[in-house]
This record gives C-alpha cells, structure tokens and sequence, in this order.
C-alpha cells in the first residue's frame, strides 16, 4: 500500500510541476491553483507513505522519478530539446532509484 501511496504523490507532485509551467508565473488563477494543490496533495500522501516505506528509499524514489517524469514531459509535450547531456541525466536518475532498492535502503 505504501508504494501505491508513493505513486500517486510522484503524480501529484508532477502535475503541480506541470501546473506550474502554465501558472506564468503565479500569475493565472487556474493553473497556480492546480500547482498548490498538487503540491499540496503530494505532500500529504508522500506524508502517509513513510509510514511504512523507509525515508530515504521513499524520497529518492519520489524525487528520482518525479525529476525523471517531468524531464520527459518537458521534452514529448513542452518543446524542450533532448540532449546527450539530458538523457544521460535521465537515465542516471533511474539507475541511482534502482540501485538505492536493490542496495538495501529499505
């Protein structure tokens, strides 16, 4: 359950990231309020999750996955370029959220 509670923080939390982008600024209502309650959603289930999943596994996941979602995000939906620099990125994300599991940081 706690692994079910941290995806829907990490999709909370990208949404509010996305949100964000269309806030301009906090200066339209509608978007600035989708990322305050994003954010606001996320913390709490996050909150909730590390009830039974360990901090630090936890938070990289959230983290990790949450920078890698958006980075894809911004690349498929918001027109910003892929590099070599910004896949490798990526893909060191996920690599350090996958050895932190299997590493024991449970």
């Amino acid at each position: 359950m706690g692994y079910l509670m941290l995806a829907a923080a990490i999709a909370a939390e990208v949404g509010g990231t996305t949100a964000l982008k269309y806030s301009d600024g906090f200066s339209r209502l509608w978007p600035s309020l989708l990322t305050v309650l994003g954010y606001a959603v996320s913390f709490v289930l996050l909150a909730q999750t590390l009830r039974t999943v360990s901090v630090g596994t936890a938070y990289a996941i959230w983290s990790g996955v949450g920078t890698a979602a958006i980075a894809t995000i911004g690349i498929l939906f918001l027109g910003e370029g892929m590099t070599v620099a910004k896949a490798t990125g990526i893909a060191l994300i996920i690599v350090g959220v996958v050895v932190l599991n299997l590493g024991g940081a449970h």
